[in-house]
């Protein structure tokens, strides 16, 4: 992998561009929102699992060796991503995907004119609420919004919103979690 930063950025730019324009011709929009969502999952795997991460780094197999593995570990996922991930592996480029991953957000957006926003809510949006949420969303980011809704009931309720590296958490679970700290920090061991 090149040392230079410049040429580094410029990889990454490849990688992403490249997935980018075949997502893109290969079903638009959706596909493109499949190809994230598929590799943030990716990205959480290779995060948590050391194994695979030092085998598909393993500079002790050959580029060839890293290649089929990738394509091997990852056979589940969309194959465009894993296109992408077997040769990043073969390259020995896998600990940019976080940043890989980044550009092809901020590409797909561009391209698509479109703001990606995942929502995180305890139980599923109805359609009113959904449509609340994407035009208020839509006024304030200044152009169209995609959600990806996700449901997680350890929340309790409320909504967590993200794009673009900003996060708003509006949950029940987080607002008890402030409360708890704050009575924890200001229990001098008196009476209430």
């Amino acid at each position: 992998m090149p040392t230079n930063r410049l040429l580094v950025k410029e990889e990454i730019a490849t990688y992403a561009a490249t997935l980018l324009d075949a997502a893109v011709a290969e079903g638009g929009q959706e596909r493109v929102i499949a190809v994230r969502d598929q590799l943030n999952q990716v990205l959480f795997a290779f995060r948590e699992n050391g194994r695979i991460r030092e085998n598909l780094s393993n500079s002790s197999l050959s580029a060839q060796q890293r290649y089929e593995l990738a394509a091997s570990v990852f056979e589940g996922c969309d194959p465009l991503a894993v296109s992408v991930l077997a040769v990043m592996a073969e390259r020995g480029n896998l600990g940019e995907l976080s940043a890989v991953i980044d550009a092809f957000v901020n590409a797909a957006e561009n391209k698509l004119n479109v703001s990606i926003v995942d929502v995180v809510t305890a139980v599923a949006l109805d359609d009113e609420l959904r449509g609340i949420i994407t035009e208020k969303l839509s006024k304030d980011l200044g152009k169209p919004v995609v959600l990806c809704e996700t449901v997680d009931k350890s929340i309790l309720g409320g909504i967590i919103m993200s794009t673009n590296g900003k996060r708003i958490d509006a949950s029940i679970s987080s607002k008890l979690e402030g409360t708890r700290a704050l009575l924890k920090e200001n229990n001098d061991g008196g009476e209430c």
